[in-house]
């Protein structure tokens, strides 16, 4: 029996305003793939993820995630937004930030010590199990970082959707971040909006160039040369015509 795709999207366009930010999109995402989505700012990365997870509708095209509409699989997705919105004065622990993706899910009410539970395991899955208690405002911004992912797993997701995760962290943060999504990527499906295709290519399966037309490179395509050519000067570019010299790209 042939296995469902995780996402499917079929020619799919999205107009706001009678503006088209994505024409004739296509793209299947298996299980346990790893993608990164790049491309120029409102070139519609941020669009594709929220008609993924169904918060928009396509104005044409089918998009499927897990067999079905998009609102209906958002159970099996756990998303980290591009900003959160917590504000850092807020005194809210670890714990109680981790807990924020139980209520996603349409709880009502106290949580329950299944709640907690949950929320305890989906931080050992970042590494952050030992400062539950403490202030979140209080934290790295890398370590932050870390307790908005585990808020994404918390429901227990088959797919997780981030959008730019490593924004605002250095190096050495950056680097801890992709091999902790690399781990994870092992029971799940991943799939991230990133500006730093060089440095995420290594942990990465296919890459996604989004500038209202959709592009995938499997990531042995993406040699040091590409990653110049796109990373040249402000310019992030893939070129997707080998015929020409410089063909249709994502600036």
């Amino acid at each position: 029996m042939e296995e469902i795709p995780v996402i499917t999207i079929d020619n799919v366009s999205f107009s706001l305003d009678h503006l088209p930010i994505l024409k004739d999109v296509s793209l299947t995402v298996h299980a346990h793939d790893f993608l990164a989505i790049v491309g120029p700012n409102a070139g519609g990365k941020t669009t594709l993820l929220k008609l993924i997870l169904g918060l928009l509708k396509p104005t044409s095209g089918h998009i499927h995630v897990f067999g079905q509409d998009p609102a209906r699989a958002r159970a099996r997705i756990g998303y980290m937004p591009q900003y959160a919105s917590l504000d850092p004065l807020f005194p809210v622990s670890v714990l109680d930030v981790v807990l924020m993706g139980r209520l996603e899910r349409g709880k009502i009410g106290f949580f329950n010590r299944h709640d907690k539970e949950t929320a305890a395991e989906a931080l050992r899955k970042v590494e952050m199990h030992d400062l539950g208690f403490r202030p979140f405002a209080a934290l790295s911004g890398g370590q932050q970082q870390r307790v908005l992912i585990a808020r994404a797993l918390v429901s227990d997701p088959d797919l997780l959707i981030l959008d730019e995760p490593t924004s605002h962290v250095d190096v050495a943060v950056e680097t801890e971040l992709y091999e902790m999504l690399s781990v994870l990527n092992r029971q799940l499906t991943v799939v991230l909006v990133t500006h730093d295709l060089g440095f995420v290519s290594q942990y990465v399966k296919h890459v996604a160039c989004v500038n209202k037309l959709v592009r995938v490179h499997p990531t042995s395509d993406i040699s040091g040369e590409m990653i110049n050519e796109i990373y040249g000067s402000d310019v992030h570019m893939i070129r997707h015509d080998a015929t020409t010299t410089r063909g249709p790209t994502c600036v």
